[in-house]
């Protein structure tokens, strides 16, 4: 019986030392492992119906095991004079073929490229995953979108618009500039010309100084000056047209000494009182370098001391001021940008260091910007009115002649910076810049 066992292990053990050599790789009883190389589809050039477009097949019937493990799957297709014809096969993409190194070879799918080859133009396309080189895909030819015929016209159509457009520009621009000039050369002479008498301003100095415009009642050519005759003007207050703080503005009739005509002005009567009020806004329209046409002309100034008044005598505008105007009016788009764009001139030759023709001006801020303050005109431009919170920024004001001249304006359009007094006074375009918030009120109302 312990016989029988022994025999039975023996066996066992070769049994198995039999498997062991029989499986090991190398020996006699089994060939080496190898890797599997590439699976390619590998025919010789043929003929095909793809036309190099879209997704096309190579219609091969043969799928080949390449011969070395870096050989990647490669199509080629061609275009002769009268067919197509497609090549696949395996190749190792670290030599030429035809001429050509494949540098694309680490995709999955076959994309064909265009390459010149040493006869002639081909695609080629090479790829790594298996049989990838049976569908090939060529890139979609984008044929050149042809000109469409109506944006041909609308474009040859337009383009003496624009031509058009460039030169009327140009002559617009041309003609503002010189008109500007000519304004300029005109008011240099004419102030050249001008002399001042010694008696001062009469009544047919006043009537000199008003032109017949279409823009406006009245304008100056004389004016800034305040009339030092011991005998007033003869001007008959007409109708109450308006009332401020501090004046109240009739319409009046200037007489002419040699006929019963008159001149319709705009009269601002100060009490007593208020002589600061009047003597400031005085002062402003004395300065002859506000003169401008989105500014309210000034005649000339008198002391009423027998009514116990004092005068500022302007233009008239019958239209009135701007509060009146929108409330009594619907204006158009194109009045907006009439009334809005001569306002913004006004207050910039308000605010300008430098008249048109670039001789040094003082800046002038108005302080009390709004609707009630400013006129509109005849040709429904506007022009500033009411200085008499108006302050010269002078290079000579100190910090302390700024603080004094007080917070000052209607609240409702003043700047946030004024209300809370947090003004900077060191800064002069501060106060221009307390102007603009007002206008943009004005603008935006």
């Amino acid at each position: 019986m312990e016989d029988q066992r022994r025999s039975l292990s023996l066996r066992g053990a070769l049994s198995v030392l039999f498997v062991t050599v029989l499986l090991e790789p190398g020996t006699a009883g089994m060939p080496p492992f190898y890797p599997m190389n590439q699976l390619c589809m590998f025919c010789d050039l043929e003929l095909s119906s793809c036309s190099g477009t879209g997704t096309c097949m190579s219609n091969c019937s043969i799928t080949s095991i390449c011969t070395e493990s870096n050989e990647v799957c490669v199509a080629i297709w061609r275009k002769n004079e009268t067919d197509f014809s497609i090549e696949t096969l395996c190749h190792d993409p670290s030599k030429p073929l035809y001429g050509i190194v494949l540098d694309d070879y680490n995709s999955s799918t076959c994309v064909m490229k265009e390459k010149n080859t040493t006869s002639g133009m081909a695609h080629f396309c090479s790829c790594t995953s298996e049989e990838c080189n049976d569908m090939l895909l060529f890139s979609p030819i984008v044929d050149p979108t042809p000109d469409d015929p109506l944006v041909s016209v609308i474009l040859v159509s337009l383009l003496p618009l624009l031509v058009m457009g460039i030169m009327v520009a140009g002559m617009f621009y041309w003609y503002r500039a010189y008109r500007q000039r000519m304004l300029n050369q005109e008011w240099e002479s004419s102030i050249k010309k001008r002399k001042p008498r010694a008696g001062g301003l009469d009544c047919s100095d006043a009537c000199a100084i008003m032109m017949d415009d279409d823009r406006s009642d009245s304008s100056s050519t004389h004016a800034n000056n305040l009339n030092h005759n011991t005998e007033p003007l003869p001007i008959d207050l007409d109708l109450l047209v308006g009332k401020g703080r501090f004046a109240q503005v009739y319409k009046a009739k200037l007489k002419q000494t040699t006929s019963d005509q008159f001149e319709t002005v705009a009269v601002k009567i100060f009490p007593y009182e208020e002589y600061a009020s009047w003597k400031n806004e005085k002062d402003i329209f004395s300065n002859t370098d506000l003169r401008h046409e989105n500014i309210l002309h000034f005649l000339t100034a008198e002391e009423r001391k027998v009514e116990k008044q004092y005068w500022l005598i302007t233009a008239f505008h019958p239209r009135g001021n701007l509060q009146e105007y929108l409330t009594r009016h619907v204006i158009s788009w194109e009045e907006l940008q009439v009334l809005g764009s001569s306002l913004a001139r006004g207050v910039a030759h308000l605010h300008s260091d430098r008249l048109p023709c670039g001789r040094p001006k003082v800046p002038i801020v108005h302080r009390d910007l709004k609707s009630s303050n400013i006129l509109v005109k005849n040709d429904l431009t506007c022009c500033l009115c009411d200085f008499g919170l108006g302050l010269c920024l002078d290079s000579s004001l100190s910090v302390d002649d700024l603080a004094n001249s007080g917070q000052v304006g209607t609240a409702r359009y003043m700047a946030p910076e004024v209300l809370e007094a947090r003004l900077n006074l060191e800064n002069i375009e501060s106060f221009k810049q307390t102007d603009i918030y007002s206008m943009a009120l004005v603008l935006w109302r």
